[in-house]
């Protein structure tokens, strides 16, 4: 395992503004800056898709406490600072009130009331509690009303809110120290204290919420008892910080962010009971804990170089989960690569009616791209060997399912109206448009996809090659050769100088200016005489605001920069198109987007968002946030990792036995030291200065380090 780490306090999770977002594994809480989850809010304490919590409010002499602020060491954890109300005839208050939430697998909050004051003070202490055992998407999509079948118990446990859902029991264990006294009220409860404070003194209790999903009682990550850095997960984001390859740059901003960033991915990965050897990545808080195709695994190909054990648990988990028949309702096929699991207690309200949802038209080909990129880095070579057969299953998706009309470009349409209407990374309704602002209609092969695809046949090539099967590699370098000159000529507007974003149902070229077309330059797929035109569009006015890429340039008819796909800017589109322009030469370029994109992820308080507004520098002088992006996000949190790799221009091929390494780092960036890169079982060092830079490690491994080819 390689990840990157940083010396200091760690990043916390707390979220800007109104609300505080706590993050561990599949689980997440949603609550006030004070710690207050009030119902009727889309708030609460989620498990495995279900609200075991929808009410959970504090109150001190009958009255909620005012927060005097939110500090966070980590995302699985915060501190609400909250202060009573002044006394009558007093100025300020003299009561503090510290609210110390831990979440996994549940909630342990530890409350603390410090009376600064030189009077002893008598205090009524309540906590009401409810759950609705709601599915995650009622509560997401405003639809969530509480049910008059949740039962409410005391015993000698404490207090127990249950509720039954068909064969499904989902329940909710509250108990409390402190000689707490739980009282049954309607289809919730009460946790009350009668606090005796004397003088300068201080009042602890200590409060659980345990979940039982499936008639099932968790174990909490943080129970009482246990020291907070001793818990399971404590434990594994120290080991995650620990096994990281060391970054030292002068720049406070980028190791901010890059600190923050990587705090955020330690807590969104999710481990399997079942395997608990595997790590995935959840997509982004607090709407998309689980398993995507799509995200989890451009975000692990973005992170190869950081922790390979993410890409490699990743394609084990979605091959243990890839299509086996064809079923229209979920959009199954034999060897399609999912777009998502749930867990909520209502497949109904998830995409398709099952736990398990197909409907992407790329995750199967970036399945194989991902493995192809392990291979590269010579990471894992057992288990990558072993993955060859369901690399192989999704490659005949793809040349089957995908291209349903034959005509060599891979396309979507729905099978199931409950399904995804657009299934590429653009995946609103409105996603894909013409430049006039005319919604494209399916099937659609978009731009990216071929790219990936592209790129997905030539690293089954090469893993063919590299194992001695020279037809099986000409038979897919064939493939690819032959997608790129067809898509270079069907996709390509020669009038425009640049790639249409896809074909619609009629073969026609959706002719919109978009971000797309830079994914088309980190495949490789774009015929070298294009790639000029591609770069001077996307950084052009129409397309960089400044601080960053747009996902539809301004001057196309659907273009709103409040939109969700068309006009915003979304990080890690930036990523793979800074990759892109790399790639290909820019250098210049790609440094501009990266440089704009970390100006603006410094007003999102070091983490980068899902997307913000794409509103120009000149426009306002702060990025606009997008009100409903998540945070954290996972392949917004890769970004900044991916932004490393792109300025050190750093491309493996170890079965080559050559590394290319050519950095271009921005000054300000400089010295920029990066050490404990695993490449196979090798670690390595890179140093850039204003003077230079070194590639040590190599030594003895017979492995070359070249500058990239022209």
């Amino acid at each position: 395992m390689s990840q990157w780490t940083f010396e200091g306090e760690p990043a916390g999770a707390a979220g800007a503004g109104s609300a505080v977002t706590l993050v561990e594994g599949s689980t997440f809480c949603i609550s006030e800056v004070d710690g207050d989850v009030v119902p009727g809010r889309p708030q609460g304490l989620f498990v495995r898709d279900t609200r075991v919590v929808s009410r959970w409010e504090l109150t001190v002499q009958g009255e909620r406490t005012t927060s005097l602020g939110v500090q966070s060491a980590a995302p699985f954890t915060a501190t609400c600072l909250n202060r009573v109300h002044p006394q009558t005839g007093l100025g300020d208050s003299s009561l503090l009130v510290v609210r110390r939430r831990y979440v996994g697998d549940g909630m342990r909050e530890d409350l603390t009331i410090r009376n600064t004051n030189g009077h002893p003070v008598e205090l009524d202490v309540l906590l009401r509690v409810q759950a609705d055992f709601a599915d995650l998407f009622e509560v997401k999509e405003g639809r969530s009303q509480h049910p008059d079948d949740v039962v409410a118990d005391v015993s000698h446990e404490g207090l127990y809110l249950h509720r039954r859902r068909g064969h499904r029991e989902e329940g909710l264990l509250v108990r409390a120290s402190g000689d707490a006294e739980l009282q049954v009220v309607g289809d919730g409860g009460f946790v009350s204290w009668q606090v005796s404070l004397d003088p300068r003194t201080e009042w602890h209790s200590v409060v659980e919420a345990v979940p039982v999903i499936d008639g099932s009682r968790m174990t909490l990550a943080y129970p009482e008892g246990v020291p907070v850095d001793e818990a399971a997960p404590a434990r594994s984001l120290a080991a995650w910080r620990a096994a990281s390859p060391r970054i030292e740059t002068p720049h406070a901003g980028l190791k901010a962010t890059l600190k923050r960033s990587l705090e955020d991915l330690g807590t969104l990965r999710i481990f399997d009971p079942r395997s608990p050897e595997r790590a995935v990545v959840a997509a982004g808080a607090p709407w998309f804990m689980a398993l995507f195709g799509r995200d989890s695994l451009l975000t692990s190909h973005m992170l190869v170089p950081v922790d390979s054990s993410l890409a490699l648990g990743t394609l084990q988990t979605l091959a243990d989960h890839q299509g086996r028949t064809i079923d229209a309702k979920s959009e199954e096929e034999p060897g399609k690569i999912l777009h998502e699991i749930r867990f909520g207690p209502s497949t109904d309200f998830a995409l398709g009616g099952r736990s398990v949802y197909y409907g992407s038209i790329d995750s199967s080909s970036l399945f194989v791209m991902l493995l192809g990129e392990l291979h590269r880095w010579g990471r894992h070579p057992v288990e990558v060997a072993a993955l060859l057969p369901a690399a192989d299953r999704a490659l005949a998706w793809i040349t089957e399912f995908g291209d349903r009309d034959g005509d060599g470009f891979v396309e979507y349409q729905r099978l199931t109206d409950a399904g995804l209407v657009n299934q590429g990374w653009k995946d609103s309704g409105d996603g894909i448009t013409f430049a006039s602002g005319a919604v494209a209609e399916p099937p659609i092969a978009l731009a990216e996809v071929q790219g990936y695809t592209y790129a997905a046949f030539r690293a089954r090539a090469a893993l063919a090659r590299d194992a001695g099967d020279a037809e099986l590699a000409e038979h897919w370098t064939s493939r690819a050769d032959l997608l790129k000159r067809r898509f270079n000529e069907a996709f390509w507007l020669p009038d425009r100088g640049y790639f249409a974003v896809g074909l619609d149902g009629d073969k026609r070229p959706v002719d919109s200016l978009t971000s797309n077309i830079g994914h088309c330059l980190w495949s490789g797929i774009v015929d070298r005489e294009k790639a000029p035109a591609v770069a001077a569009h996307l950084l052009s006015d129409d397309m960089f605001s400044g601080w960053g890429i747009r996902t539809l340039a301004a001057s196309n008819g659907a273009y709103n920069p409040m939109s969700y796909h068309n006009g915003s800017i979304w990080p890690h589109d930036n990523a793979l198109c800074a990759a892109g322009l790399m790639r290909y030469g820019f250098t210049g370029q790609a440094q501009r987007v990266i440089t704009g994109l970390l100006d603006a992820v410094s007003y999102f308080g070091w983490r980068p968002p899902e997307l913000f507004c794409g509103f120009g520098h000149d426009e306002f002088p702060e990025p606009v946030p997008y009100p409903a992006a998540c945070s954290p996000q996972a392949w917004a949190a890769a970004t900044p990792f991916s932004f490393l790799r792109s300025l050190l221009r750093l491309d493996p091929a170890v079965q080559e036995r050559q590394i290319y390494c050519d950095p271009h780092v921005p000054e300000q960036y400089l010295p920029l030291e990066v050490r404990g890169l695993r490449l196979e079982d090798l670690s390595l060092d890179v140093e850039v200065t204003p003077h230079g830079w070194h590639l040590a490690g190599l030594e003895g491994s017979g492995i070359a380090s070249l500058a990239p080819p022209a």
